[in-house]
C-alpha cells in the first residue's frame, strides 16, 4: 500500500555523546546542567539537533568543542533512540556517540545555555533529563563490552603508561580483579602495546616501565 506521505510528520535528527573519563580509581561521565523549560536542574550529556549542513560526526565535534570544551578526542558511534516520546519537545531522534578521554589533559568550559559543566560518578548519577539515563546505561555496557576483544582502554589512558595503570583501567570499569601475572602475560603476547624509553619513578618503588599502544585506531583482539 502506498504511503501518503504528505500526511507524515517528520523527526529531527539528534546528537547525543557520552563522555567517559577516569578519575579518583571510578569511572565518571561528563554532564551539563540544563536550564531549559522542563528540564531545570536535570542534568544531560551534552547533545544537540543536528543542523541541516552538518554530518553527524561534525555535529558531535560541535557539541564536545562548544559545551564541554573538548576536542580531539576517541569518539565513536554507539546506538540510535527512536522512542516516540523521548523528547517533550518533539519527535527527536537520537545518535548516541561513546567518547573517552583522560579528564587531566583537557580543561571543560560550557556555554551561557548551561549552567555548568561537570563529571560524576556513573556510580552516582543526579537527575538526568531526556532518556539519557538508559543511554549512559548502554553506553556502560558497550565499554564494558569492548574492554574484553578490543584495545579500547587507550582512549582513557594517557599516551605512555604503566602496566599497572593500564590493569586499573579494567578492574575499575569491569568491577573486578584481575590477577596480575595473567594479565600482564596476556596483554605482551597480544603484541597491541610497546614499551617505550621511558620509565615512572616512584617515592618508594622501583621504576615502573612506560608503555603505549601500537595501534592508534581501534583493533579487535580476544584480550580477556
Amino acid at each position: 500500500m502506498k504511503k501518503n506521505y504528505a500526511r507524515v510528520t517528520h523527526a529531527i535528527v539528534a546528537v547525543d555523546v557520552c563522555v567517559f573519563a577516569l578519575i579518583d580509581d571510578a569511572l565518571h561521565i561528563l554532564l551539563i546542567k540544563m536550564t531549559k523549560k522542563e528540564m531545570t536542574g536535570k542534568w544531560a550529556v551534552p547533545g544537540e539537533l543536528v543542523a541541516p549542513e552538518e554530518s553527524l560526526e561534525d555535529s558531535v565535534e560541535h557539541v564536545l568543542s562548544e559545551k564541554t570544551g573538548l576536542e580531539n578526542i576517541f569518539i565513536q558511534q554507539l546506538e540510535t533512540f527512536g522512542a516516540p516520546n523521548r523528547d517533550p519537545f518533539g519527535r527527536v531522534i537520537s545518535v548516541a556517540y561513546l567518547a573517552l578521554v583522560h579528564a587531566d589533559q583537557h580543561t571543560l568550559r560550557t556555554t551561557e545555555e548551561y549552567a555548568a559543566v561537570q563529571w560524576h560518578p556513573v556510580g552516582k548519577l543526579p537527575r538526568l533529563a531526556y532518556d539519557h539515563k538508559q543511554i549512559i546505561k548502554v553506553a556502560v555496557d558497550r565499554l564494558q563490552a569492548k574492554l574484553e576483544y578490543t584495545n579500547i582502554a587507550r582512549g582513557l589512558l594517557s599516551s605512555a603508561f604503566t602496566l599497572t595503570e593500564l590493569q586499573e583501567v579494567y578492574e575499575i570499569i569491569l568491577g573486578r580483579t584481575l590477577d596480575k601475572r595473567n594479565f600482564r602475560k596476556k596483554i605482551l603476547s597480544l603484541g597491541i602495546v610497546k614499551k617505550t624509553k621511558k620509565v615512572r619513578r616512584g617515592e618508594q618503588s622501583r621504576p615502573a616501565a612506560l608503555y603505549s599502544f601500537v595501534h592508534k585506531s581501534e583493533k579487535v583482539t580476544e584480550i580477556l
